[in-house]
């Protein structure tokens, strides 16, 4: 019985040292609606991110790539990857992003927000 709680303990230790970069929050919100356009998408993830290796790209909705292609990941902050935007017009937007942590995994996703007055 010993040996099985030894064996949890290590495994949920080793895992939050040696985590996945998954995204824990963005702004705009996944999947909200904010009223006037934002200067920026901001990306908080679990675990640092390798900045040469991450990427977070922002698309309108015919499929155009609107950010202005000046990702970096914060200094203060290397879970964070960040993307400027000029003024964007009303509508939904889709958010692709790419993370590689510091410790060499890698995961995807995407998700919208939409733009009203």
């Amino acid at each position: 019985m010993h040996r099985i709680a030894l064996c949890v303990a290590l495994q949920t230790c080793c895992s939050q040292a040696f985590g996945h970069a998954f995204l824990e929050h963005a702004r705009p919100a996944v999947g909200s609606t904010v009223h006037g356009s934002p200067t920026e998408i901001r990306l908080s993830f679990t675990s640092p991110l390798e900045p040469a290796f991450s990427n977070v790209k922002v698309l309108d909705q015919s499929g155009r790539q609107v950010d202005r292609k000046d990702k970096h990941v914060e200094r203060g902050d290397p879970a964070q990857i960040v993307v400027s935007v000029p003024a964007l017009a009303n509508g939904t937007y889709r958010v692709f992003w790419h993370a590689l942590s510091v410790d060499t995994h890698v995961t995807d996703g995407d998700f919208t927000f939409e733009v009203v007055p």
